[in-house]
């Protein structure tokens, strides 16, 4: 339903099919057609989940974030594949560019999804329509990957239609079919129900869309306090978001599943140590610093602890966010030597590193922040020049576990 006195809008939402295991199918030209699944466990093990998988594995059960080992039990046929991220991050670069072309619009919803709104741009880069099936040309032409694509008035709407039109479809809501195109839809597609939003709305006979959009705002509102009027808006087609370029990274960070238990302290200490040398690179890459740092634990069991602390001064020195993720293991690891089974640090309370000036010393010696902040920039040239080998601590050198962890 368009708004009185306001220019319809033209938005689109582009997804890649399946877009990590249509990534390795696209370089290996001979898994076309045979179920493909890309796993983030450990190499050689069924200790992680499943990131992405095939429509050919899809059909046999299996879904993201499976179990590998229950997605093998599945579809025992299925390929097998590592997560490859960097090649991943290399095509989805070149897929927002082709966005990018048509509008300065865009707003990333992850590697392998966005949004884009055409409203203005018409007469330069023609219809909505046209833009899409040109974008889902050039991302089969250049990427070998399918894209669908969701044309709408609104952002809820658009990214719905691009849902209902998978795999590899086109799907335009004219202007003022909005409600209509949704009524028949399960009230799950919706952005913000989720099975226990789903479960109360069932319990007043809401099933699809179009019963949600039969309720009134006034009595969402009593029942689902701002959210409910979010609800009756999106029911009806209702979006007025707008499409925001990338906001800056809140957070970096690197977690990995271990491909066996560990009970050694000295061993989470390792891998603590790898995470806090990736973070910190980032960081000094970003030329960002943390003010905080987030340890993660997962057990076992599956249970899972998460702590953090404030650090005296914001830094991206790998030495100074190890020794903080050190510092917390005593608060997260209850009780000690409880078998882990995942390992996580991260940095947040990002800040601008060219804002922060460091005193110095007396005798005009720089203090210790300093010293270790210059240490992980020479760091950075040597393993950049030489490799990551070339220089290493001796929690991650004499690690027999580090062998067969795989951080990024």
């Amino acid at each position: 339903m368009p708004v009185a006195g306001r220019r319809p809008r033209a938005v689109l939402h582009a997804d890649l099919d399946c877009f990590f295991a249509a990534a390795e199918v696209a370089r290996r030209p001979a898994l076309r057609g045979r179920p493909v699944i890309v796993g983030g466990g450990p190499k050689g093990t069924d200790r992680g989940v499943v990131c992405s998988a095939t429509y050919e594995a899809r059909a046999r059960g299996v879904r993201t974030a499976m179990p590998l080992a229950q997605a093998r039990s599945l579809c025992p046929e299925a390929v097998f594949l590592p997560a490859d991220i960097a090649y991943y991050e290399s095509l989805s670069r070149r897929f927002h560019a082709i966005l990018h072309d048509y509008t300065p619009d865009v707003e990333p919803l992850g590697l392998d999804e966005a949004f884009l709104d055409l409203t203005g741009c018409e007469a330069l880069v023609g219809s909505a329509e046209d833009v899409a099936r040109e974008v889902r040309r050039r991302v089969r032409a250049e990427l070998s990957l399918a894209c669908s694509v969701g044309v709408a008035s609104s952002k809820v709407v658009a990214k719905v239609a691009s849902k209902q039109c998978k795999p590899d479809g086109l799907l335009v809501v004219p202007l003022g079919e909005e409600a209509e195109f949704l009524a028949p839809l399960p009230v799950a597609v919706l952005p913000g129900v989720g099975r226990k939003t789903q479960q109360a709305l069932a319990s007043l006979g809401v099933a699809t869309a179009g019963d949600l959009a039969c309720l009134s705002r006034d009595y969402l509102a009593r029942r689902f306090g701002v959210r409910g009027h979010v609800l009756w808006l999106h029911a009806r087609g209702l979006d007025a978001a707008p499409v925001q370029g990338s906001a800056p990274a809140k957070s970096v960070g690197r977690e990995v599943t271990l491909p066996y238990d560990v009970s050694s302290a000295a061993a989470v200490r390792a891998v603590l140590r790898l995470h806090a040398e990736r973070v910190g690179a980032e960081l000094r890459e970003r030329e960002q610093k943390a003010r905080r740092v987030a340890l993660k634990l997962r057990f076992a069991d599956m249970a899972s602890i998460s702590c953090s602390r404030s650090l005296a001064a914001p830094t991206y020195a790998d030495h100074l966010l190890f020794e903080a993720a050190c510092q917390l293991l005593p608060r997260a690891w209850q009780p000690p030597g409880r078998p882990v089974r995942l390992v996580g640090l991260s940095a947040s309370q990002l800040v601008p590193a060219s804002q922060l000036l460091l005193p110095l010393a007396e005798a005009g010696v720089r203090d210790p922040l300093w010293r270790w902040e210059s240490l992980a920039r020479w760091t950075d040239r040597l393993r950049q020049r030489y490799g990551d080998a070339v220089l290493q601590t001796g929690h991650t050198r004499f690690a027999p576990l580090l062998a067969r962890v795989h951080v990024r």
